[in-house]
């Protein structure tokens, strides 16, 4: 059935050859413009073999292959997928001509980073800044398209580390290589290489993909613009969907501009503005244009809506970031029980992790469930990775970074002088270190008795694979976590119950991918779980509260925002404020943020707050002065707040309830004393330190307080 659309809407979706850029506002219905657009295209002859659509994230794609099922039944002929995913594809295919074996392993981040830490102690690196900016390095050079080589050529003396960075992108780069390995940047560099050193397969792809799709294309960079321009070249029929005002990836290399490189490269393409607003409120919208309109060197948009006007938005200034968790949650507890909202409809958005450990308490105190993302990915656990790296070296037996983390896990005797004594042996022979492993007899270094550990250790990996090739998938899964006493639960203790739990999920996770996959092997799992993301896993049905970082929660939308930490050097981050780029970058983050609301939307700040180790005054975000003209006007007279904890708010923040008190009588509160507060009632000073108490109440547990304002008296 087609989908109803508007005049913009229409047009676009009926544009269907040529180079075509559609601008599209938060919330303005492009998923729906694309699906009807290929759609269309099916429907006007095109062969659906010959689409592919391109989106940022597995969900954004799953969601779009849905549409399209109910849209037409050729959805199942066409590649909808991720860049990552797609490349991954194209290099299982053709990545042998770059000396890439079919099987190769994805690394993720924490692979790379072991990688990298092996790397500068064998070189004699010990300096551990570089070691944080090796990784950002290499792949900063990557996403723009710079080899090794080149970069040697062109770059080495823009750094007082060119050399060291030089050494360690190119042993890196070496190290993958012969572990028959990828990270997730090479799977989009090895692409871009593949593309411009071998034309025929270029024309192969041209062929096969002669109609072009990509979504959110304002986060694509340098390489990803290159190998869609390079797929298009010779067609031109290229359909880009964009808002260089939710350009929020530049940390990554993504880079806004492409958008205006598209103008210039395909200099006929038809342009279509959508600017309705199918999300938010007016008064909402309000808000998010004034934000957006104050950034330069932007194509001019200006959402509008037919929705209602809606509340204004609120602001709430707390002393500090327990009574600003607080409060969220009093507000979240007060519309919940109005009847109107479920806590699924609920988001807490952050510019930065660190701000959320408070609200997580808050939320288990009153026992208001939520989800967090943008943190520890349930993949990234070591019980996971540990398991999952014995599917990799099953599947490649090249993955050395795979048999460093299960040679002795669980433990079986093998320690790291015997480890580094089996790399030697590799090295001087020039050999994986599975082959080492099974050659260890003829190792002179290593001793007899870890020969025999070593000897057990091969025999089980050789079971293992003559058990894989035997067994469908989910069923060998299930054995390997037996036959390996991965599950074996040493301990009774909560950390390792969740331990054999999390192994339990990842079973699971298997059987699941094998009910919508059912001949897929190893490598096929393999790679999905390696390029799924946090956003893959959310559930709509999950009735929680949705705790996330703005950059976890673009494309997502709810009910009821709460922007949070709205102050200078938190948002907009510290680093923003000399920078003109990176200012535009916070600005438009702020902007995302807000269109994340549909009805309501709060923006919430604390006076001081307790970060990187010691407390501080803070200062409001400039981006809460910018939106003044529509948040909700607080009453004229100050009143006191139950969720601020005894001090009188009016629109410009917390102020105490008394007088401040001076030295001598902040002196006179000891460790050990009984106090009263006016709102949290009786509690026991823990500890003082720097003018502040951390205080036990009874009723709502530890609370840190400036004693200089805080309405306590000593009983």
């Amino acid at each position: 059935m087609a989908l109803e659309l508007n005049a913009q809407q229409q047009a676009a979706a009926n544009c269907l050859e040529g180079p075509v850029l559609v601008l599209a506002g938060a919330g303005s219905g492009k998923t729906r413009v694309l699906t009807e657009r290929i759609a269309n295209l099916v429907d006007s002859g095109v062969n659906p073999y010959s689409v592919l659509a391109i989106t940022f994230t597995n969900k954004a794609a799953n969601e779009m292959r849905e549409r399209l099922y109910a849209r037409t039944p050729q959805a199942g002929r066409m590649t909808i997928s991720t860049i990552h995913s797609m490349c991954a594809l194209i290099l299982r295919m053709d990545g042998e001509q770059l000396g890439y074996r079919r099987n190769f392993s994805i690394y993720s981040d924490n692979d790379s980073e072991r990688v990298l830490k092996r790397l500068f102690k064998e070189l004699g690196f010990d300096d551990e800044k570089l070691l944080k900016r090796a990784p950002y390095h290499i792949s900063a050079c990557k996403n723009s398209g710079i080899s090794a080589e080149e970069y040697e050529k062109d770059y080495l003396g823009a750094s007082d580390d060119g050399e060291k960075l030089y050494k360690i992108m190119t042993e890196y780069n070496k190290r993958l290589f012969e572990s028959n390995a990828m990270d997730f940047d090479d799977l989009l560099f090895n692409v871009y290489r593949l593309f411009r050193e071998f034309p025929e397969t270029l024309e192969k792809y041209q062929r096969r993909y002669s109609y072009v799709s990509i979504d959110e294309f304002q986060d694509t960079n340098r390489v990803q613009y290159e190998i869609f321009k390079m797929l298009a070249a010779s067609h031109r029929n290229i359909f880009v969907v964009g808002d260089d005002d939710q350009s929020i990836y530049g940390w990554r290399g993504a880079d806004a501009n492409n958008l205006l490189k598209f103008r210039t490269d395909f200099p006929d393409a038809e342009v279509f503005k959508l600017e309705q607003n199918y999300r938010s409120t007016k008064k909402i919208l309000d808000a998010a244009n004034k934000i957006i309109s104050l950034n330069e060197n932007r194509f001019q948009k200006t959402l509008w809506t037919q929705n209602e006007d809606g509340v204004r938005v609120e602001t709430y200034t707390a002393y500090s970031e327990n009574e600003e968790a607080a409060y969220v949650v009093q507000q979240i507890s007060n519309l919940v029980s109005f009847g109107k909202y479920t806590y699924s409809d609920f988001a807490v958005l952050m510019r930065i992790n660190a701000l959320s450990r408070v609200f997580e308490q808050e939320f288990l105190k009153y026992g208001i469930p939520f989800k967090v993302f943008g943190g520890f990915k349930f993949f990234e656990r070591k019980e996971i990775k540990d398991t999952a790296a014995y599917l990799r070296i099953l599947d490649n037996e090249s993955d050395d970074e795979a048999l460093f983390r299960i040679i002795n896990t669980p433990r079986r005797g093998i320690g790291d002088t015997t480890v580094e004594r089996l790399k030697r042996f590799a090295s001087v022979n020039n050999i994986s270190m599975l082959e080492a492993l099974r050659r260890a007899d003829s190792a002179a270094e290593i001793s007899s008795a870890a020969k025999i550990k070593l000897r057990e250790f091969a025999e089980l990996l050789d079971e293992l694979k003559r058990m894989s090739m035997e067994m469908p998938l989910d069923r060998f899964v299930r054995s390997m976590v037996e036959f390996t006493h991965l599950r074996a639960c040493e301990e009774k203790t909560e950390a390792e119950i969740n331990r054999v739990l999390n192994i339990d999920e990842f079973v699971s996770a298997v059987e699941e991918f094998c009910k919508d996959n059912p001949q897929a092997g190893i490598s096929e799992f393999l790679q999905s779980v390696s390029l799924q993301s946090d956003l893959d896993k959310l559930n709509a049905s999950d009735n929680c509260v949705s705790l996330a970082t703005v950059h976890a929660a673009k494309g997502l939308e709810f009910k009821v925002v709460f922007v949070i930490g709205l102050e200078d050097g938190i948002f907009p981050i510290s680093r923003a404020v000399f920078e003109a780029d990176e200012m535009a970058e916070e600005r438009r983050l702020m902007y995302v943020a807000v269109t994340r609301a549909c009805n309501r939307l709060y923006l919430t700040r604390a006076r001081s707050r307790f970060l990187n180790g010691s407390r501080k005054e803070t200062y409001p975000s400039r981006f809460l002065r910018e939106v003044e003209e529509f948040v909700r006007p607080e009453k004229a007279e100050e009143r006191k707040s139950d969720e601020n904890g005894g001090y009188i708010t009016n629109r410009h923040g917390a102020t105490p309830l008394r007088t401040p008190l001076s030295g001598e009588q902040i002196g006179k509160f000891k460790v050990g004393m009984k106090v009263n507060h006016k709102i949290y009632g009786r509690g026991i000073i823990l500890d003082v330190k720097d003018g502040n108490a951390d205080v036990a109440f009874d009723a709502v547990g530890k609370k840190t307080l400036s004693l200089k304002i805080a309405p306590l008296e000593i009983l």
